[in-house]
């Protein structure tokens, strides 16, 4: 298996994101090994070691990915023996041509603390997890989104990322069996409407994971999860709430398709 390193003098974020997706277009699999902050020569040089090693061990040069802004520490890295690639300065390069203006280097600016926007998720966080599962319904009419769905649909972790990553305040609402034996909204729900976005899921998923949390009960029965999600759908159609199936999603590309669908606004920046 071919080694991958995520390198920075930051979190590492940029450099994992963009080797993930670039590794991603190929049938191949990697040991991922991400090292955020290395932000002394020092340090730089340990990490080359490690690389060196790694080459020496697998008789195949790792894959580098990595962000510094300090050059001398790019440099370190570069010369070790692997497959390097520089994001930063590849495309930096290009944009200054653009731009007419010269990038001015500052480490931890990607990933830094800026305050609104980090005030903005922190309250969303908050409210995500003060508004879960129906905990709270009395300040609705705060959300930007609520989630609704069957149990254990990924509404929680949805709501979450919603509020970690785009500052959106995102509250979630379970539709129970009886519910789903109304046919109809429950009544907290209503005057919310607009604001309503439905997840639903394979039930053979949904099985999977209820025995995880229940094993042999009612709850997490085939057959239980097969009538909950056909119900749960005709409920979603009968009311025209947009929904989306979430079986072969990931929580970031749950979220991204929401933001997308619904136009919600990202509070992130």
């Amino acid at each position: 298996m071919r080694t991958a390193f995520y390198i920075s003098d930051g979190t590492a974020i940029t450099s994992e994101v963009f080797g993930h997706a670039t590794l991603s277009l190929f049938p191949v699999e990697f040991n991922h090994k991400t090292i955020p902050f290395v932000e002394t020569e020092k340090k730089a040089n340990e990490i080359k070691a490690l690389i060196n090693a790694t080459a020496q061990r697998e008789g195949e040069k790792p894959l580098v990915f990595f962000t510094f802004v300090n050059h001398n520490l790019s440099e370190i890295i570069r010369s070790s023996n692997a497959v390097t690639y520089d994001f930063l300065t590849t495309f930096s390069e290009k944009i200054e041509q653009e731009l007419k203006v010269a990038p001015v280097p500052k480490i931890h600016r990607t990933h830094s603390m800026h305050e609104k926007s980090y005030d903005f998720r922190i309250d969303a966080v908050n409210y995500a997890l003060t508004n879960d599962d129906g905990a709270n319904i009395s300040n609705y009419a705060e959300a930007d989104i609520i989630l609704v769905g069957v149990s254990r649909s990924g509404k929680t972790p949805t709501s979450l990322y919603l509020a970690l990553q785009y500052g959106i305040k995102a509250a979630n609402y379970p539709i129970t069996e009886e519910d789903l034996d109304s046919g109809n909204l429950p009544q907290c729900l209503v005057a919310y409407k607009h604001k309503l976005f439905g997840l639903t899921i394979d039930p053979v998923r949904l099985a999977d994971i209820r025995q995880r949390r229940m094993a042999n009960s009612k709850y997490a029965s085939l057959k239980q999860c097969r009538i909950e999600v056909r119900e749960v759908e005709m409920l979603y159609k009968k009311h025209k709430l947009a929904y989306l199936n979430s079986t072969h999603h990931s929580v970031e590309e749950i979220s991204a398709k929401i933001i997308s669908d619904t136009n919600l606004e990202r509070r992130k920046y």
